[in-house]
């Protein structure tokens, strides 16, 4: 299935979806598909007027591919701007994901910041394609296209701190308004932080995930290249915190993510 249908899906049934085996990373299903879906499931109960300002997420527990998978949502404050949602992913009667949601609707303020510029960077044609290799890449891959512009690929050794390039879906992909499920899988889809340290193939994996979004969204297609790009801040005892943002190609700001990984090596 395509991302754009198992966006409607989960619109359509919440509580009775699985995840088919073509979005696996290992013996789960891929954490930016699943934060996504979950997403929606919450977007479904908010206001219109209400976007997301920011989620927090916890990967409780892998999903499983093909297994029967629900979306619950709790709405837990409608305040007079701000809407507090709770959502977990359900699958055998365990919570597997936890995300706690606040959108928030517009409103006069004095104050405006303005992002820093985007990381001056090789075009996507001059960049390295990861490709999709059935059983070396995770499964998902095949619906994410990651080119490398800064640091080094998974298990290769690399010293740098940082880590990015260029991403977008690949594939049968429809094309439509990017929108922040988009940008769940866009800004997950890169391996966790801590691989390109690695000398050698290793499990690794993320615990917690907080995603910030910069509104109204900017109108792109799900055709265009966006820019990511990660910094490790500091790793030890198999855990590392890094920090990233994306762009759109032109260099405005699309979200600011942060995630706690680990690594089993």
């Amino acid at each position: 299935m395509r991302f754009s249908e198992l966006l409607d899906a989960v619109r359509s049934h919440p509580q009775e979806l699985s995840i088919p085996a073509s979005w696996a990373q290992g013996r789960a299903s891929f954490g930016g598909l699943v934060a996504a879906l979950q997403y929606e499931a919450m977007r479904a109960r908010v206001p219109a007027d209400r976007p997301v300002r920011s989620l927090a997420i916890t990967f409780v527990g892998p999903v499983e591919p093909e297994v029967a998978v629900s979306f619950e949502v709790d709405v837990l404050r409608e305040g007079k701007a701000v809407s507090q949602v709770l959502g977990r992913v359900m699958q055998k009667g365990q919570v597997v994901t936890l995300i706690q949601g606040s959108f928030g609707a517009s409103r006069p303020s004095e104050v405006a910041v303005t992002a820093e510029p985007a990381p001056e960077m090789k075009h996507w044609d001059e960049c390295q394609e990861l490709p999709f290799i059935e059983g070396v890449v995770p499964e998902f891959m095949r619906h994410l296209a990651m080119r490398w512009s800064v640091g080094g690929l998974p298990f290769s050794g690399s010293t740098s701190r940082q880590m990015g390039g260029w991403v977008r879906l690949r594939g049968d992909v429809k094309e439509e308004a990017i929108s922040e499920a988009h940008i769940l899988a866009l800004v997950d889809a890169w391996p966790p932080a801590l691989m390109p340290f690695l000398k050698k193939p290793a499990m690794g994996s993320t615990l917690t995930w907080t995603i910030e979004f910069v509104q109204p969204l900017l109108q792109l297609s799900t055709l265009q290249w966006c820019q990511y790009l990660v910094e490790t801040e500091h790793a030890a005892d198999g855990y590392g915190h890094a920090a990233a943002k994306m762009w759109s190609a032109d260099g405005r700001l699309i979200a600011m993510s942060r995630q706690t990984v680990t690594v089993f090596a």
